[in-house]
């Protein structure tokens, strides 16, 4: 804030404690109402406290990382950049034991893996991304971002991405939770500040 940012930290749909509507809104659709709801954030922020919705980035850890693939590449043009650290691609090669209780299992919902799943949406990438993972995350595996980076290749798609090599799921080594926060404050200050 001190750098003249606004700061809006977004308890997207699905979360506990906000009552069963608000965190069962997903089922079968992961990445649908909760991302709708962050552009609506956007315009909230632009008409009640005069942001410039033309600057307002996004980023987030693991369902905060995919939180940010969904909206980037669902809504291209809202959000001026985005950083995914540790984000799902593809909820078909994650946790089915989490999963299947929102998806059901892939075998018998492929659909809702597909609409859920940002690898299925990557071709509306627009904007600037800088893609992050540990390579050692036992959560998110790495292979989950290596296929994220092939299909945006395949597409032609302007990203960065950077791979840590001794960071698992939550950065715990100074030099990878240092590079991260300078390449975050690079981008946001590029893309939001100077722009």
């Amino acid at each position: 804030m001190e750098q003249g940012y606004v700061v809006l930290d977004f308890d997207y749909r699905g979360s506990a404690g906000f009552g069963r509507d608000y965190r069962t809104d997903i089922y079968r659709s992961m990445g649908m109402s909760d991302v709708d709801g962050a552009v609506a954030a956007v315009d909230w922020l632009a008409r009640e406290h005069g942001v410039d919705p033309t600057r307002v980035g996004m980023y987030g850890v693991s369902y905060g990382g995919f939180f940010t693939l969904m909206s980037l590449f669902r809504y291209p043009g809202v959000f001026a950049a985005g950083v995914s650290n540790d984000g799902v691609t593809d909820w078909a090669h994650y946790s089915d034991g989490w999963t299947s209780r929102i998806l059901n299992l892939p075998t018998e919902d492929e659909e809702a893996y597909r609409i859920s799943s940002p690898i299925y949406h990557a071709e509306g990438l627009a904007d600037p991304l800088l893609l992050v993972h540990g390579i050692v995350d036992g959560n998110v595996h790495f292979q989950d971002a290596a296929r994220l980076v092939q299909r945006l290749l395949e597409l032609e798609k302007n990203f960065d991405v950077m791979y840590y090599p001794l960071e698992a799921h939550n950065f715990d080594h100074f030099h990878g939770r240092f590079d991260y926060y300078r390449r975050i404050a690079d981008l946001f200050r590029r893309e939001l500040l100077e722009r």
